[in-house]
């Protein structure tokens, strides 16, 4: 039997998870009903702001959240998100138009519009559109938390020290969209 990879593709009535469906193989349903997706790269200083976050978040949302760090973007992240009722994406951005540390959050209705093209091939906005195109089980609460820094192409293995001071309000911006609007309860370590 070849070797296939798995395909996004919607349940059929009566399709277990696994099985081949036309072209399509049923998604296995998540553990978890909530991610929490961090992107960057953590070689480049401030750019792994959201894999520190993500560190911080893992162990006391260990049953509540899924915790996913990853360098990907673009059209990978669809594999990251589906399966999901609720996401928290947390990554850098470097917007200029604000101080390194401002914590900005915007929802997924922010981007129902493309206002700019994405340096990743596909931006949210696209993905966002084809996961609803094609009818994937994709996060229908949505939460982009993202730190401003000043540089995020300096190749450093650790965060700068605007980024290390704004950490603790990244992550408690997180913590309170888990538990306050989402029913999550932080497990003490």
């Amino acid at each position: 039997m070849p070797h296939t990879l798995p395909t996004p593709g919607r349940m059929s009535p009566g399709a277990a998870a696994g099985e081949r469906v036309g072209t399509l193989v049923i998604v296995k349903p998540r553990a978890c009903r909530v991610v929490v997706l961090a992107l960057g790269n953590d070689m480049l200083g401030d750019d792994g702001v959201g894999f520190h976050a993500a560190r911080q978040l893992r162990q006391p949302f260990a049953g509540f959240a899924d915790v996913v760090e990853t360098g990907e973007a673009g059209l990978a992240l669809l594999d990251h998100l589906e399966g999901y009722d609720q996401a928290i994406i947390l990554d850098a951005v470097a917007t200029g138009r604000c101080a390194p540390g401002t914590i900005h959050r915007w929802s997924g209705e922010d981007f129902k519009k493309v206002v700019a093209p994405s340096p990743h091939c596909a931006g949210l906005p696209q993905i966002l559109e084809l996961a609803e195109r094609v009818g994937m089980h994709f996060p229908q609460e949505l939460h982009v938390l993202a730190m401003e820094v000043h540089d995020p192409t300096v190749f450093r293995e650790s965060l700068t020290l605007q980024a290390q001071q704004a950490l603790p309000a990244f992550v408690a911006e997180a913590q309170r969209i888990l538990c306050a609007e989402w029913g999550g309860q932080a497990v003490p370590p």
